[in-house]
Order: structure tokens, then C-alpha cells, then sequence
């Protein structure tokens, strides 16, 4: 379900690194170029040490949108969020994916590893994806965060 997006970035922490491993393989399989920022292992590692890099590269436009992974997804969808053109929203399933680029027009999705299935966030990374922000009345609310 390759779609307009060509170069994703993906990261995690120590909780997250197995099912990073997973949803990266399937971008790959999919044809998408995809840049990992760590880690390497299930070793504890600090989830900003690879959310923040992450974040820079899709502020920069070095890539097109990214996947951040941690135990919970809360602490990397902070750390993401404190890049002024990042807008991270936690998905728990298909939909929330789905409506945080859709209305919200979010550029890096947060995952939950330990409260969701492979196949479940392999589903809500491919509606994130395939996903278009809707512009009109959302338009005008993502204009008032603060950049």
C-alpha cells in the first residue's frame, strides 16, 4: 500500500525495539525507503536519544513522516513534540492514526508497544500513511499550535 511518501524515519526505545524491527520490515517490504534512528537492541536506552533525532529529520524535511515506538508511546510523542514543525499523535489503533493526519495533520506517529499486537500497529502505520490531512476547518486549528 506504498504511498505518496517515499522516505519515513522510525525510531524507538529498548521497549519498543521489537516491534520497530517488525513495522520497518514491512515499510521496507512495501518499497518505502526507511531511515532507522535506533536503537539497535532491547538494551535500556533514554527514548529521547532516538525520538529527538527522529523529530529533527522530518522538522528539516529530511523525511517525509516518521513512526516513534516507546513502552507507552507517551514519552516519545513528547520528546517529538518539541520540534516546531513536528506534530506527533498517539494512535492506539487504526483510527486515531487515521485522525491524527487527517484532522490534526500530524507528520510522526506515536506508537504504544506494550498496549498494542503487531498486526494491529501495523495497520494503524498503513492508515497513517495512506492518510491525507483534510485541510478546511482543521486547517485553520493546526495553524493555532505554536511552532
Amino acid at each position: 500500500m506504498k504511498t505518496e511518501y517515499q522516505k519515513i524515519g522510525i525510531s524507538s526505545d529498548h521497549a519498543g525495539y521489537g516491534l520497530k524491527e517488525k513495522v520497518k520490515k514491512h515499510l521496507e517490504e512495501q518499497g518505502y525507503f526507511v531511515r532507522d534512528f535506533g536503537p539497535d537492541s532491547e538494551v535500556s536506552v533514554d527514548y529521547p536519544d532516538y525520538a529527538h533525532p527522529l523529530a529533527e529529520a522530518v522538522d528539516k524535511n529530511h523525511l517525509d513522516l516518521g513512526v516513534t515506538i516507546c513502552g507507552s508511546g507517551n514519552g516519545v510523542a513528547m520528546a517529538a513534540n518539541k520540534h516546531p514543525g513536528v506534530r506527533a499523535a498517539l494512535a492506539w489503533d487504526p483510527e486515531l492514526a487515521r485522525l491524527g493526519r487527517s484532522h490534526n495533520n500530524a507528520n510522526v506517529l506515536a506508537l504504544p508497544a506494550r498496549f498494542m499486537q503487531e498486526d494491529l500497529a501495523i495497520k494503524a502505520v498503513d492508515e497513517f500513511l495512506a492518510t491525507e490531512f483534510e485541510g478546511g476547518r482543521h486547517e485553520r486549528r493546526v495553524g493555532k499550535i505554536p511552532c
